[in-house]
């Protein structure tokens, strides 16, 4: 089981050869959304080199309408790649860098007094943007933490006694270090389970090490991701279509039970104390879905639910204190319930 979904191949996506520097048109048949999609990945690769699994993980939680928590040492180029994917989508972007004296007004917005008026108005904070870059998102407490809460589930941002709505497309990018506990609080577990997916963005290996050295030696600037190329190539309303086409893949019953045995599996695992809950099956449908549309299934199969079952459920999942003690990972967890849990024929 990987760390996160493995890039689209030839044999489950258009051609990389497929590229456009310009917004294509607004043509709404499966085909062409799914080649406008390709064809971010391929805009990303231009600025980040080695992560293609993580930027279909990006697209899998855009179209299932999520969000996405990137977990990784620094300098592994978790903020350029959001920053080079959402430019790529050209889409309204705000980062928020998460602070231990951020306060919830500072993400969501607040009332200010306007002395012209003698009134007060409400001033949007960055949130009220398509993507947001919640950037080392576990350095702030957990009360900054839940002016999200809101925004992640109901898309809106109630304050005063008025529900403000978010924009659409809306998707959250958060990223954390794993190593750093100083000046570091832990995620709710709510907060942790309004994430669709969790990445692993792992070290690259020498050949893409190599080639992101040869970049840099060339002048490539990751401040100026317009200097290296990156251009919108998908419109805002193929996006929604887009997410509207994945909605519509179809599953079985057999699969629908294959995900709810997976669920209960966890919940019965010697070394789990809280297993996933119904939010992580139908976050797991959603994901698979995303996946089998991506690649150009009618309906999921039990593959699909299999490659997104790790990065949907290891971080709604909690361990046993004695089974932390003894070395036993979320993901062992997971894939052992893979393996063990009868698949439908």
């Amino acid at each position: 089981m990987t760390d996160q979904p493995p890039p689209l191949t030839a044999d489950s996506s258009p051609s990389e050869s497929v590229a456009a520097p310009t917004p294509a048109p607004a043509v709404l048949d499966d085909a062409a959304l799914r080649d406008a999609m390709h064809r971010v990945r391929t805009e990303v690769g231009k600025a980040v080199i080695g992560q293609d699994g993580t930027v279909t993980g990006l697209l899998i939680a855009l179209l299932a309408r999520g969000h996405v928590l990137l977990e990784g040492v620094p300098g592994v180029a978790k903020t350029l790649l959001v920053r080079a994917f959402s430019t790529s989508l050209g889409l309204d972007t705000k980062r928020i860098q998460f602070t231990p004296d951020l306060m919830p007004g500072d993400v969501s917005g607040s009332l200010v007094y306007d002395a012209r008026t003698g009134e007060f108005e409400f001033r949007p904070g960055p949130v009220f943007s398509n993507v947001v870059l919640a950037d080392e998102i576990n350095r702030t407490p957990p009360k900054t933490q839940a002016a999200l809460l809101e925004a992640m589930e109901e898309r809106q941002v109630s304050s005063d006694g008025v529900t403000r709505p978010l924009p659409s497309p809306f998707l959250v990018a958060a990223t954390q270090n794993p190593i750093e506990q100083e000046g570091t609080y832990t995620l709710p577990e709510a907060q942790l389970d309004r994430f669709l997916l969790k990445l692993i963005v792992d070290l690259p290996p020498r050949d893409a090490e190599l080639a992101v050295l040869r970049r840099h030696a060339e002048g490539f600037d990751p401040r100026d991701l317009g200097a290296a190329g990156l251009q919108r190539v998908i419109a805002p309303d193929e996006i929604v279509a887009a997410q509207h086409a994945a909605a519509r893949v179809t599953v079985t019953d057999d699969v629908l039970g294959y995900v709810v045995d997976l669920a209960q599996a966890t919940r019965q695992s010697p070394s789990v104390q809280l297993g996933v809950s119904p939010r992580a099956t139908t976050a797991l449908l959603a994901a698979a879905k995303a996946w089998a549309w991506l690649g150009g299934y009618p309906a999921i199969t039990p593959d699909h639910v299999q490659t997104l079952l790790v990065p949907t459920w290891r971080h709604r999942i909690r361990l046993r204190p004695d089974a932390e003690l003894e070395g036993v990972s979320v993901d062992a967890v997971l894939t052992a319930v893979v393996q063990q849990t009868r698949v439908p024929v």
